[in-house]
């Protein structure tokens, strides 16, 4: 009787992981920055093989729209018959070949090893023709003339950003900036924490504020991090934190309202300032989400936070002075970040976000305090979001202006230039290395006699 050559599959963890958070990701809905930490916590995968996984996971799904183009030119059946396993494993396996430092046979060999694990010897047959039917004829994607394949990006994303930008070589400076990895971004929230405490363990100090620092390793590795007494977060959101922060001037108390506090950013780093350096005003954080509420209660007193929709809060008794209005919103601000947000946001899904911004202002307006400031955030440059949205509430609420930002914002910040002719601000991931948030603060036009 022949001896048996089968050999059982060895997938290494880190690749094994990198398609798990893949086809999480793209098949079941998952949230890729909630999901690799958990795969990566029941891992024995050592600092090296998280950070491949993490590579290697975010940047297949932030390219995946230019390996599919790849994937299309080598088979024989519709992209859409391919089986959903087998795409998100020739994702993976390109994604080392065109994007990261892996030789060409190493890339081929280990997503061959990882596709017998998931999906059998058959379909890892497959995968291993298709990967080196590329490699012996690839692409040329620098002849490819549409940026939307070359950059691999929606083309509903690259049309609106063209749009507004104006410029080719602005809009692939952005598009590049979108697909460039970005080390995570710490915050060392005041009265708990240093960027010096952060900087003992490594890193590198971000100047443009005083609580920023660029990670240098998994951010679950921080001391102050693990105890919650720093977090993950943009510089863009910091600044916009402090920003809003500093519109209390030298008011003696305030009430402070989040509207849309979840997952916990920014109303951690307004309770951590308002704790240090106003002690007396108080914050109520609002999710309207009930798991997101529990992740804020994480990071802000559990009993500062509530659960609403926004359209209802003002309907409850109390009015408040200051209100973050940090509106659900396309992501296009985050794509660099949020790997999969390019790919599950929509035009439809666009025009139902700016109905449900207008309602959060239109509540804003109610429950703010005669002398209040409204300050509405979106982590997105969309004109539908940004400038068109605040055209639309000063045409609906003519008793209201906009409130120039210049004087709030730090010192530190001012040299970034993203203040814009009408007060408010819009960073740009290319410019400015943040998210490309935006930002504008609203008031009441003075009483007339």
């Amino acid at each position: 009787m022949a001896k048996s050559t089968f050999k059982r599959p060895q997938p290494e963890e880190s690749r094994l992981i990198a398609y798990k958070l893949v086809s999480q990701v793209n098949r079941e809905g998952a949230y890729a920055n909630i999901r690799l930490p958990e795969l990566l916590s029941q891992s024995r995968c050592d600092e090296r093989d998280r950070a491949f996984a993490t590579e290697l996971s975010y940047g297949t799904l932030r390219m995946q729209g230019k390996h599919d183009y790849a994937i299309s030119t080598k088979i024989d059946r519709p992209f859409s018959d391919l089986d959903p396993a087998v795409v998100d494993l020739l994702r993976i396996g390109l994604h080392q070949i065109f994007e990261m430092r892996v030789p060409d046979h190493a890339a081929v060999d280990a997503t061959v090893e990882v596709a017998r694990a998931v999906a059998g010897e058959g379909k890892a047959s497959y995968v291993n023709a298709i990967l080196r039917s590329i490699l012996r004829d690839p692409p040329r994607f620098d002849e490819v003339e549409d940026l939307s394949i070359r950059f691999s990006h929606p083309s509903w994303i690259v049309s609106a950003l063209s749009d507004q930008l104006g410029s080719e070589e602005r809009l692939v400076n952005l598009l590049q900036a979108h697909n460039s990895p970005v080390a995570p971004h710490l915050v060392a929230w005041p009265g708990k924490s240093t960027r010096e405490e952060l900087l003992a363990q490594g890193g590198e100090l971000i100047t443009e504020n005083s609580y920023a620092v660029r990670a240098s390793q998994m951010p679950g590795s921080y001391t102050a991090v693990h105890e919650r007494r720093a977090g993950v977060q943009d510089l863009g959101s910091q600044l916009i934190s402090e920003i809003f922060f500093n519109t209390a001037g030298d008011r003696e108390y305030l009430g402070w309202l989040d509207m849309c506090a979840g997952p916990g950013g920014k109303a951690a780093m307004l309770n951590n300032l308002l704790s240090e350096f106003r002690p007396k005003d108080n914050l109520t954080a609002n999710e309207p989400t009930p798991h997101r509420a529990e992740l804020v209660s994480h990071v802000v007193p559990r009993s500062q936070v509530i659960s609403h929709k926004g359209e209802d809060l003002p309907a409850l008794p109390t009015r408040y002075d200051r209100i973050l209005i940090d509106a659900p919103c396309s992501g296009l601000g985050a794509l660099r970040r949020r790997p999969e947000s390019r790919w599950n946001k929509s035009l439809a899904d666009l025009k139902n976000l700016v109905s449900l911004q207008r309602k959060l202002l239109d509540a804003g307006v109610e429950l703010l305090n005669r002398e209040g400031i409204l300050a509405y955030v979106t982590c997105s440059p969309h004109k539908s979001e940004t400038r068109a949205q605040v055209a639309d509430f000063l045409y609906r609420h003519k008793d209201f202006e906009v409130l120039s930002t210049e004087r709030f914002i730090p010192e530190s910040a001012r040299s970034m230039n993203f203040l814009q002719d009408d007060g408010s601000i819009q960073m740009w991931s290319d410019l400015h290395g943040t998210d490309s948030m935006f930002m504008v603060l609203f008031s009441r036009k003075p009483a007339v006699f």
